[in-house]
């Protein structure tokens, strides 16, 4: 049995060599006797900006800036909501402790006294506050954990996070916001929500910067912030409550038009080569499809190809015609698509093989599609071929927000756990 990939829009060299890599070592535990190749398309079919975006009235993209965040809050939980703002503006909650502080009652002097260093009649003077001291831990972090026998440090570079998290751990440590909120807090309660604080404006920061390619799930970015959260002298099981509460409720009420605007740039020369990719295939299909077939027939099957966001659309055009012709691609027996378009774009008509409404033809293979609801370009096979028995659709859930859950798929074990079920269900051997 043999196993190919194919990568997904935006993807180069480098991004692939690692996501790959990452495959591979996954399915290789769980077909310890299966080939696993790679399909890499990304230097000689996609998109480049030929004449340097100046087709853009007056728009250049924004050196370093967050990814954008989706245009439609419905439907997305607290927790993804609140980390589509620290996406967007890392150092969101800190400004919540900067401005508002702590309520009465919170401190560490006696009766508890307001949080505030410069308001608490109580402060002693020379004494630092709470807040400073954890302020000083972060800024005293190595900016590069090293990698072996550190988790931290693994963690890092285990999600794709590591070259950017200096620069992250720099921003927040020196931020005004930073600065102002451990003023304030003077007591040791308040010092470990801000020491949570700071932790999730670091993740979020090195989320920011990487996007993409970032490898990073929920549950690695939760303990990317506990790790933190803990070496500066907190406790991430228990969530700041003032700063936590704040933001859920503007995470839920906050107004489309800002992150409408924000996608006008991710729309154009920002999104390139990522959509490019994606409108360059609608363009030119043809010559990448020839080039997966190549390859896909160029070793003996039974082959599962596993194609992300655009490759599924391009391998679901290749088999799709290649099978209304009466030549099945040879060997494959499997077909998984991963945050893939192709069902919407069969809805649009815009599939090269299919016709709107269009079945899929005889001599199709069985295919697996695995969909994020958070993800914004991940579709539902099933519903737009009615009936198809060869169709499956999988929910897998990463607790990322868009961008970031487009490609936390590969660190989950869910979706080999079904890859694996789907290759035992297809008796492939």
């Amino acid at each position: 049995m043999r196993f190919l990939f194919v990568h997904g829009t935006g993807v180069r060299r480098e991004r692939h060599d690692r996501l790959f890599a990452l495959v591979r070592e996954r399915l290789a535990a769980r077909f310890p006797d299966a080939a696993v190749d790679s399909c890499y398309w990304g230097d000689r079919f996609g998109a480049t900006l030929g004449a340097g975006g100046r087709s853009v009235p007056g728009l250049k993209p924004a050196p370093g800036a967050a990814p954008d965040a989706p245009d439609d809050m419905d439907g997305i939980d607290a927790e993804t909501a609140e980390w589509a703002l620290l996406l967007a503006d890392p150092l969101c909650e800190l400004r919540v402790l900067a401005e508002a502080g702590w309520p009465a009652g919170t401190g560490s002097g006696p009766g508890g006294e307001d949080g505030g260093a410069d308001d608490d009649p109580f402060a002693m003077p020379g004494v630092q506050a709470a807040g400073i001291r954890v302020l000083a831990t972060l800024a005293g972090l190595p900016p590069a954990p090293p990698h072996p026998g550190d988790e931290l440090g693994a963690l890092l570079h285990g999600t794709g996070l590591a070259s950017d998290f200096p620069a992250a751990l720099d921003a927040a440590a020196r931020s005004a916001e930073a600065v102002r909120a451990a003023e304030r807090a003077t007591g040791d309660p308040q010092a470990r929500e801000l020491a949570t604080a700071l932790a999730r404006a670091v993740a979020a920061g090195a989320l920011a910067a990487a996007g993409a390619d970032a490898d990073c799930t929920g549950a690695e970015r939760d303990r990317l912030v506990e790790l933190l959260t803990t070496r500066l002298g907190g406790d991430a099981r228990v969530p700041g409550a003032r700063a936590a509460a704040f933001l859920g409720r503007l995470a839920q009420r906050v107004t489309t038009q800002p992150l409408l605007n924000a996608w006008r740039g991710s729309l154009t020369v920002g999104a390139t080569p990522a959509l490019g990719d994606i409108l360059r295939y609608q363009a030119r299909g043809h010559d990448l499809r020839e080039f997966l077939h190549a390859r896909i027939t160029a070793a003996p099957g039974p082959t599962v190809l596993i194609g992300h966001s655009l490759g599924g659309i391009a391998l679901v055009d290749l088999l799709a015609l290649a099978a209304a012709r009466g030549e099945a691609v040879p060997g494959t027996e499997l077909l998984v698509t991963v945050g893939s378009q192709a069902p919407f774009l069969h809805e649009l008509g815009a599939l090269a093989a299919l016709e709107p409404g269009a079945k899929l033809p005889y001599g199709f293979p069985r295919w697996l599609n695995v969909y994020d609801r958070q993800d914004v370009l991940s579709y539902l096979a099933g519903p737009v071929f009615p009936g198809d028995p060869r169709i499956t659709d999988h929910e897998i859930g990463s607790r990322q927000p868009f961008p970031a859950c487009h490609s936390a798929y590969w660190k989950q074990d869910a979706l080999y756990e079904r890859i694996e079920q789907a290759v035992a269900e297809a008796e492939i051997g």
